[in-house]
């Protein structure tokens, strides 16, 4: 059979970022234990308008700098198209397509969406966090498969909090994941993962983040020079003791996008997948 297609949506803007370098090494890790042939294509959306068309079966697109507020850019029509165009798809075929939404991509797509409320922090939400799942979020198929808490890297200048529950439910979407709880804070807490369908899911939070990586990123003179600068020492720190720490964003850069993947790839090929050799997972 036909390779599956896999669109990586690059929403850096050509900005340096660790977030790209993450999303391919996880393509490439399914690519080698897949039973199914995975071909893969990078659309650069913010800098270059680029954009994939329907032919694709997956759809990841990436976490990303500056505001997710409504701007003029070239870019921004034709991605709500390509996002209203999967959904639409989705309502109309047997066959879906199925996409992850990446923090910058997950605000657009609330905010498009209208599931919440979007708007920019009091201040910067960097760091390595406890992540805590709804009743649904603990059923669901992706982040079921994680602890309570779970950890995963956060950074963040907006946020969409206040879930509108009317639109929740009469689009059938659900909140899987919040913000960690601030007792102390009279702040209201973002949701940090929704289930918008079956096979459409996004993160507020990086799951693609894989420990080992960052943990190199950070130790650079620049990078830690940065952190300390601003954010404090004490954070410097505290980042550096969870990267390497196995049960917190190494366990949940384990897990999400591959358990994803895997789920896609057996629904869309499941008479191929009943034929994959005992013991190879991916």
């Amino acid at each position: 059979m036909k390779p599956l297609k896999i669109a990586i949506l690059d929403m850096y803007d050509n900005a340096p970022n660790e977030g790209m370098r993450c999303i391919l090494q996880l393509v490439r890790r399914a690519q080698e234990t897949s039973p199914i042939s995975l071909a893969f294509d990078v659309f650069n959306v913010r800098a270059n308008v680029e954009l994939p068309d329907l032919s694709y079966d997956i759809y990841i697109s990436s976490g990303g700098p500056g505001s997710p507020l409504p701007t003029d850019e070239a870019w921004e029509k034709p991605y709500f198209s390509l996002i209203d165009s999967l959904f639409a798809w989705n309502r109309e075929h047997s066959q879906k397509k199925h996409v992850f939404l990446i923090c910058h991509s997950f605000q657009l797509v609330s905010r498009h969406l209208e599931v919440g409320l979007l708007s920019k922090r009091k201040s910067t939400s960097f760091g390595i966090f406890p992540m805590h799942k709804t009743e649904a979020g603990q059923a669901d198929p992706i982040l079921g498969t994680l602890p309570e808490p779970f950890f995963s890297v956060d950074s963040r200048d907006y946020q969409v909090t206040e879930p509108n529950e009317a639109r929740l439910a009469a689009s059938g979407m659900t909140v899987l994941a919040m913000e960690k709880e601030r007792p102390h804070v009279p702040l209201d807490r973002a949701i940090m993962a929704i289930r918008f369908t079956p096979e459409i899911i996004g993160t507020q939070f990086h799951p693609e983040a894989d420990g080992e990586g960052m943990l190199r990123h950070f130790q650079t003179t620049e990078k830690r020079e940065q952190i300390i600068a601003n954010h404090g020492e004490a954070k410097y720190e505290e980042m550096v003791r969870l990267l390497q720490d196995p049960h917190t964003i190494e366990l949940t850069e384990s897990l999400v996008v591959p358990t994803f993947l895997r789920q896609a790839v057996a629904a869309l090929a499941p008479t191929a997948t009943d034929r994959q050799p005992a013991g190879v997972t991916f």
